[in-house]
């Protein structure tokens, strides 16, 4: 049976490129022979464009998504496909911290099969940069994404706001955890699963704020409730409400029917702008460039993405405010986090003292197939 379809770190649940610098047409306003501006191409009409130059270079495209079960990235593929359906697409999902690995060896190897990095890891695209590994290229919709969270010079952006925070058994009702200290009543005793925060940056951020405002008295008491802890956060949130476990917090959300999710009012909770490129040596720029323009388009980022937009002119989900609006989460924090690998690995080592080493196999390479170079998830190399 085919596993249930989640987004990449189901945040669809808590939302309820050629060498040299290139632009997309957007960015290129074209003019008539008597020298009056021509009437720009809609989105819908680039991307036909964009996607007539992709099957002309051959029709195939290696994406490596980030995220913690292999299918997890499906449903963005499924949408692309349905647009531009003679396009063979190869949707790799892996943790990013895998995924970065893999481009960095691809890249010192001279053997770069991933087309698109579409990544959490927010440290690496800067460092990519400064490295001459990303391909400039700025997609249609790019005067629309918001401008902090992309690169001023067009090498990588934003392409959608992924955020964790509470998921609760449906069974609770109204007693259900919201804010952080909520989850120390004794009621919850034996009954919390989290992901491994020494194993995700983003869940550990969500620690760090925790123990930032709370002191780290808050994660002891924490584990005297006895938490189990499981690797990725989509195994986490299907937990709650199987097996006697109530409540997360630092994931997104299931599709099981058994848990419901909900935003604390006060506690720190995460949101990130999660962030894609070209990679500069490619082999199918043609179809990356389309893949980016139509993630970014206004149509796809309205109705495929299913959480928060990267783009400026695109409402936030029903019942959500604007992700820069809400005032107990920064959605520019992840990447300040990131950035400080020193201090990261410092307070990462410090809860390991707490929640122990990370057991458990890849939740989204669970047979250990994937490799060095894979061109889809059965492990194929490139």
């Amino acid at each position: 049976m085919k596993p249930m379809r989640k987004t990449v770190i189901g945040a669809l649940a808590l939302s309820v490129l050629a060498s040299g610098a290139t632009v997309a047409l957007a960015d290129t306003p074209s003019r008539h022979a008597d020298g009056t501006r021509a009437v720009p191409m809609s989105e819908q009409a680039q991307l036909q464009k964009l996607y007539q130059q992709a099957l002309a270079e051959g029709g195939t495209l290696t994406v490596y998504a980030g995220g913690d079960t292999p299918y997890q990235a499906d449903y963005l593929r499924d949408a692309f496909l349905k647009k531009f359906p003679k396009i063979k697409f190869n949707m790799v999902t892996d943790l990013s911290k895998y995924h970065d690995a893999r481009i960095d060896n691809q890249i010192d190897e001279g053997r770069v099969v991933a087309d698109v990095a579409q990544l959490q890891t927010l440290d690496d695209f800067p460092r990519w940069k400064k490295e001459g590994a990303l391909q400039k290229y700025k997609p249609v919709g790019w005067d629309k994404v918001y401008h902090q969270i992309k690169d001023k010079d067009g090498y990588y952006t934003g392409a959608m706001f992924f955020g964790f925070a509470n998921v609760t058994a449906t069974t609770l009702g109204s007693s259900a955890p919201v804010e952080a200290k909520d989850f120390l009543k004794p009621e919850f005793k034996d009954k919390l699963v989290f992901t491994y925060p020494n194993d995700d940056d983003a869940v550990l951020y969500y620690f760090k704020q925790l123990t930032d405002k709370y002191g780290f008295d808050y994660l002891k008491k924490l584990m005297a409730q006895n938490p189990k802890f499981v690797r990725g956060t989509a195994a986490a949130s299907d937990t709650v409400g199987t097996g006697g476990y109530v409540a997360n917090f630092a994931s997104a959300g299931s599709f099981s029917g058994l848990s419901t999710t909900s935003i604390p009012q006060h506690s720190p909770w995460i949101a990130w702008p999660q962030t894609a490129a070209i990679l500069k040596k490619a082999p199918h720029k043609a179809a990356a460039k389309l893949y980016l323009s139509w993630l970014l388009s206004k149509d796809a980022q309205q109705n495929s993405i299913g959480t928060w937009s990267a783009r400026t002119d695109v409402a936030p989900p029903a019942g959500r405010k604007n992700i820069f609006e809400y005032k107990n989460m920064n959605p520019l924090g992840l990447g300040t986090f990131m950035n400080d690998r020193t201090a990261l690995d410092r307070y990462k080592a410090r809860v390991t003292l707490y929640v122990g080493d990370v057991k458990g196999a890849d939740p989204a390479d669970p047979d250990g197939v994937l490799g060095p170079y894979p061109i889809n998830r059965d492990g194929t190399q490139g």
